[in-house]
């Protein structure tokens, strides 16, 4: 018997061989055997790494209209740095209100609908929540 290493799909096997044509039946103190070699199995393929995609950005709440106007509400916890508007002014979407500052970071308040300002309910340096009532357009 002689052993054979045998890579087959770049798999190994290890198989053991017998050389019939050297060694008859009654030579042979055990039956000859055929070498059963293990069928190589079908690799799976490597998949590409799935797609993990970003969650879709929620859309920001529009605005609640009140009773007296639109309401301007503070979409985070800061300080209010900058009041650029004042009672009776007009604005058009998208003009800037006011600055709050968050997590060191200055970011503009705008108008989100074209308007004049109804009343202002803030002050430079003050501290305000997520949803305190800053502007009321009109």
């Amino acid at each position: 018997m002689k052993k054979f290493r045998v890579k087959v799909n770049g798999k190994v096997y290890e198989v053991e061989v017998e050389e019939i044509g050297k060694t008859t039946e009654a030579q042979s103190p055990e039956p000859v055997k055929k070498a059963s070699t293990p069928k190589p199995q079908a690799q799976p393929k490597p998949q590409a790494p799935k797609k993990t995609e970003a969650p879709a950005p929620k859309p920001k709440p529009k605005p609640q209209a009140s009773g007296e106007g639109e309401e301007v509400k503070a979409p985070m916890p800061g300080k209010i740095l900058e009041v650029r508007v004042k009672e009776g002014d007009s604005v058009n979407e998208g003009d800037v209100l006011l600055i709050l500052e968050a997590m060191k970071m200055e970011n503009e308040i705008m108008a989100p609908v074209s308007g004049v300002v109804k009343s202002v309910h803030v002050s430079p340096g003050q501290m305000v929540d997520t949803d305190d009532l800053l502007v009321v357009l009109g």
